[in-house]
């Protein structure tokens, strides 16, 4: 059975374990240690060095009255939320506004806080809408692996446990994987110019360990397993949420009609995937050649009759 991952980010607390844990364990080099103008992330994306990637997606509305007096306007992710939302996808969620004073949770991992100052709760709070989202990214060990099928070399396989492996020994830094991937996971490394992203702890599971990212998440947001035993799971879970009132959670990567198919490493989330840096509709490059050749071979025809059909009116005119 193939084993990989289930990450709730409903859960994620933004600690941060799971990226160190990667790092120290991989013996991956650390990275980007200066202000990003993102927040807390400093590590800002996937890449060669960074196989666990922690978003923090802050979502402000500052359209509140305090005392009278509008506080600002909508910025940051929750303007992106706003623009995915309005394109009718249904995975919009507003799941509160900061009514109350002091902090309080929502049952799903979000937090809220508010201070004790005259608002106008018709406008939802001090801040408006006002959450954190947080999700550790990884890579996603797709079903159909487009960087697997882009390897001239055979480099990248499908190992035992179901995971996409690349094989540092035989990779020669062509950077074919890196275009063929849609979610912009792997990377060539500048230092050895090959192509390095996430194992699943290939030598942790060998050793009937769990991957150290997993095993060092404190709020067991990142789960591992047999890959449909998780999907159970999740799908519980997504349950569960709509149960207590969060009716916009649900499983991204799971039961999905696109070309890379459904992902051994899959997320429960609450807004948009656009929102969280994911596409929409995933697809491999591969899944365009035979409708291309197709295109073309059609083009050409119609060119070719176009082409006799001139010759014929020219001969018929002479």
């Amino acid at each position: 059975m193939a084993k990989g991952f289930f990450t709730d980010t409903t859960l994620c607390i933004g600690c941060k374990a799971c990226e160190v844990a990667c790092k120290q364990w991989n013996q991956l080099p650390g990275d980007n240690f200066e202000f990003t103008g993102m927040s807390y992330d400093n590590t800002v994306a996937l890449g060669a060095t960074t196989w666990r990637h922690v978003a923090f997606i802050e979502q402000f509305d500052r359209t509140a009255r305090v005392d009278g007096h509008m506080v600002g306007e909508r910025s940051g992710a929750a303007a992106i939320s706003d623009r995915v939302r309005s394109s009718g996808n249904g995975h919009g969620l507003d799941l509160m506004g900061l009514r109350s004073s002091g902090a309080s949770s929502d049952g799903a991992g979000v937090m809220t806080l508010t201070r004790s100052r005259t608002v106008d709760t018709q406008s939802g709070g001090l801040f408006g809408e006002h959450r954190w989202l947080m999700m550790s990214d990884v890579c996603k060990h797709c079903q159909n692996a487009g960087c697997l099928e882009a390897c001239p070399t055979g480099a990248i396989i499908r190992n035992e446990f179901g995971d996409v492996y690349v094989q540092p020994d035989i990779c020669n830094g062509c950077a074919y994987c890196t275009i063929a991937c849609p979610f912009g996971v792997i990377d060539i490394q500048e230092a050895d110019g090959r192509a390095w992203k996430c194992t699943l702890c290939y030598d942790r599971q060998k050793d009937g360990l769990e991957p150290a990212c997993a095993k060092a998440c404190p709020t067991q947001s990142i789960q591992f397993g047999e890959v449909e035993e998780l999907r159970d799971r999740a799908r519980d879970r997504v349950g569960q949420l709509h149960e207590r009132g969060v009716t916009d959670a649900y499983l991204y990567g799971v039961d999905e009609q696109t070309s890379v198919g459904d992902l051994n490493a899959f997320f429960l989330l609450v807004d948009a995937p656009a929102v969280y840096n994911l596409p929409e509709n995933p697809h491999v490059p591969q899944a365009q050649v035979i409708p291309g050749y197709i295109a073309t071979a059609a083009t050409a025809v119609a060119l070719g009759l176009a082409t006799v059909a001139t010759f014929l009116l020219r001969g018929r005119g002479a």
